[in-house]
């Protein structure tokens, strides 16, 4: 062998690795077994995986490790602060896709935290008769404690970056409640013409799905600071000592700044995963919300010309290769393949979650993959989709007042006035004579144009049931609509008011 390598031991056998490796033998054969996802575990859960070695180092000191040897406990603190800092992530190299329950991402960071810890002491790595990967860095330890700690820590952080997202998302709607209130349009039930609304008002329907999702996602911390640290291999907290269990937990909180609690029954908390299949349906509920506002951007800037063209989206990139001028809705169509990537991971952790057998889950790994993914994928989503789509977005008022005047929605925001069989008739005329709404019934002496404006206005259509005395407004159009034959008309009017009020 050449010394570009050394040899390292295990209970099966030798192997060499990489003589200046941080890794050693089990993140080497974890290499050699686990070629499935090709890519390594996500960052945040490494940053939070040395968090969770910092707090296990932390309490066994305070309870008397390596009390002859300051140095040891020293550098081992660093390596594990370096690790929570992000400075080691690079040599966290195993699959995100692996068996064993996280059993080699645990020894993967056991191995870089005990060799950099050898370095920091001025020695080279595989010198674990000084410091172990296993007799230190997992001292009272188990991967079935640690990695579902780690995942619930990262997850929670994600958490929070996610929600400032999704209020960000939130405000961007909001403002454009207001940019639009005075925007009237035709509002549409299964892609057919049905009553008159605003494109204020749309916006504000969005503004309100996106602040559920904020309030659902606010609470998933409550779900996921319950830990079973100190529990060990399946929650009996076998070799570890009883005022480690008791005293972990109160350190992460300390360290985290999180409000962890222990779980009470820590052998429930080591076997059962079911907290992530919770979190993940909220995760799903807000991915839903996003692929239905994004369906509806795109259906209302379709076109232009030949589409629906209500709403402008901010032009990003040019269309096509072949057609001249086109310009694609690319912001909503990337940000709903992100919501469904994430549905998709729904049901995988689902599934992985489902699947765990007796005292543990095995398939933690690939719900970490998953749910971390997720929530990066609808952050990264929250924040293109405001910042590229929503605060550029504008209203072709011209085409709105167009399909308003011209679509039979109009002739249902008529009722208070003309009742429904001759709001009917007008449709009817319309359609035939190829007539807007609004010339048809000022062309039959039904209504002013003065009258006709006063039913479409925003305040009107955005008027929640009618007015508590409606011969008011009946009165306002009467006096507008000064050519409605004296018997009929007018009798029409107050006739159908007068049953509106009763």
């Amino acid at each position: 062998m050449n010394n570009a390598f050394r040899i390292e031991r295990d209970c099966l056998g030798e192997l060499p690795v990489p003589a200046e490796s941080l890794h050693g033998i089990h993140t080497q054969r974890a290499l050699d077994n686990f070629p499935l996802a090709r890519r390594s575990v996500h960052p945040e859960l490494v940053r939070a995986y040395g968090d969770v070695k910092f707090v296990c180092a932390r309490t066994n000191r305070a309870l008397g490790a390596w009390a002859d040897d300051v140095a040891k406990a020293d550098a081992i603190d660093r390596a594990c602060r370096e690790l929570a800092n992000g400075d080691l992530g690079k040599f966290i190299i195993v699959d995100a896709m692996q068996g064993g329950a996280g059993t080699s991402t645990n020894m993967n960071v056991n191995e870089v935290l005990a060799n950099r810890a050898l370095e920091i002491l001025g020695l080279t790595p595989g010198c674990y008769d000084r410091i172990s990967p296993l007799d230190d860095l997992n001292l009272h330890q188990s991967t079935n404690d640690t990695f579902p700690t780690a995942l619930r820590l990262a997850a929670i952080r994600l958490f929070q970056a996610l929600e400032l997202k999704v209020v960000a998302l939130q405000e961007s709607f909001q403002a454009a409640e207001k940019k639009f209130a005075h925007v009237v349009k035709v509002g549409r039930t299964q892609f057919q013409d049905a009553v008159l609304t605003t494109l204020g008002r749309e916006m504000s329907a969005y503004a309100e799905a996106i602040n559920r999702d904020r309030w659902r996602i606010y609470k998933c911390e409550e779900r996921l600071r319950v830990v079973n640290l100190g529990g060990t291999a399946i929650g009996t907290g076998l070799a570890a000592p009883r005022r480690y269990i008791f005293q972990v937990v109160d350190q992460l909180r300390e360290v985290t700044g999180i409000g962890f609690a222990r779980a009470e029954n820590l052998v429930d908390a080591t076997q059962n995963a079911d907290v992530f299949v919770e979190v993940s349906g909220i995760l799903k509920a807000h991915a839903v919300s996003l692929l239905k506002i994004c369906g509806d951007l795109r259906l209302l800037s379709s076109g232009p010309e030949a589409g629906f063209g209500e709403i402008r989206l901010p032009a990003r990139q040019a269309g096509s290769s072949i057609m001249p001028g086109k310009v694609n809705p690319v912001l909503p169509e990337a940000v709903s393949q992100a919501a469904m990537r994430v549905i998709g991971h729904d049901a995988t952790i689902t599934m992985a979650c489902a699947s765990g057998s007796l005292e543990l889950n095995p398939f933690l790994p690939l719900v970490a993959d998953c749910l971390l993914e997720s929530l990066d994928l609808l952050a990264r989503g929250d924040d293109i989709l405001r910042r590229h789509c929503i605060d550029g977005l504008e209203a072709d008022e011209a085409r709105c007042r167009q399909h308003v005047e011209n679509s039979t929605a109009a002739a249902t925001a008529l009722l208070p006035a003309l009742g429904y069989s001759r709001a009917g008739e007008a449709a009817k005329l319309a359609r035939a004579n190829r007539w807007s709404i609004r010339e048809t019934v000022v062309a039959q002496g039904w209504l002013t144009g003065e009258a006709f404006d006063e039913l479409i206005s925003p305040e009107a259509v955005c008027r929640l049931g009618m007015p508590a005395t409606s011969f008011v407004m009946s009165d306002l159009l009467l006096r507008l609509s000064g050519n409605l034959s004296s018997s009929g008309g007018k009798g029409r009017v107050r006739g159908h008011a007068e049953k509106e009020a009763g």
